[in-house]
């Protein structure tokens, strides 16, 4: 299967998980599991940025098309869109895994400490911006705290529990043509 193929088809499953499913699990109004941002951390590594930010807006927008909200979840994306890069080349192991692997996984990061790093900082700043943008204000600093550490934990454990059921398998690639 192809790259865009495979990547459209992502795309739609994330959205409509997000929104027929887990958009109606709210533990106590504090839990909300957000899983479809998983689209963004998945592109390749290759992507230029301005492709990611892109597609990454394209995700939050649709979302936010669903949720009849303005722009927040678009927000989020085009964030950790534009920082992905940055946190890709602090993980990753100088010795150029990412010429050698297509997208971030366990394999490609160089184990599942990198891995858990990568997705639980994006968790973190997704939601963080998120909830700050809903709430347009810090007002109970503890109650925003722990929503965005609850929350982020979910998300988290959501995605590892993802990674492990869709197990994408990659190929080495050799610097050979």
């Amino acid at each position: 299967m192809s790259s865009l193929v495979k990547n459209i088809i992502r795309f739609m499953l994330f959205i409509l998980i997000q929104v027929f499913v887990l958009d109606r699990i709210h533990l106590h109004q504090m839990v909300t599991p957000y899983l479809y941002f998983l689209f963004i951390l998945w592109l390749p590594f290759k992507l230029q940025r301005s492709w990611l930010m892109i597609f990454a807006f394209l995700l939050g927008f649709t979302l936010d098309s669903f949720r009849h909200q303005p722009g927040f979840h678009a927000a989020a994306c085009v964030l950790i869109a534009y920082l992905r890069p940055f946190l890709i080349n602090l993980l990753i192991p100088q010795e150029g895994f990412e010429t050698n692997y297509e997208e971030p996984s366990i394999s490609s990061m160089g184990g599942i400490l990198p891995y858990t790093i990568y997705i639980g900082v994006f968790a973190f700043m997704h939601n963080a911006w998120l909830f700050l943008l809903e709430a347009w204000q810090f007002g109970n600093i503890w109650y925003f705290l722990v929503k965005t550490v609850l929350s982020t934990l979910i998300s988290l454990l959501l995605i590892i529990i993802t990674d492990m059921i869709f197990v994408r398998k990659q190929k080495f690639r050799t610097n050979t043509i």
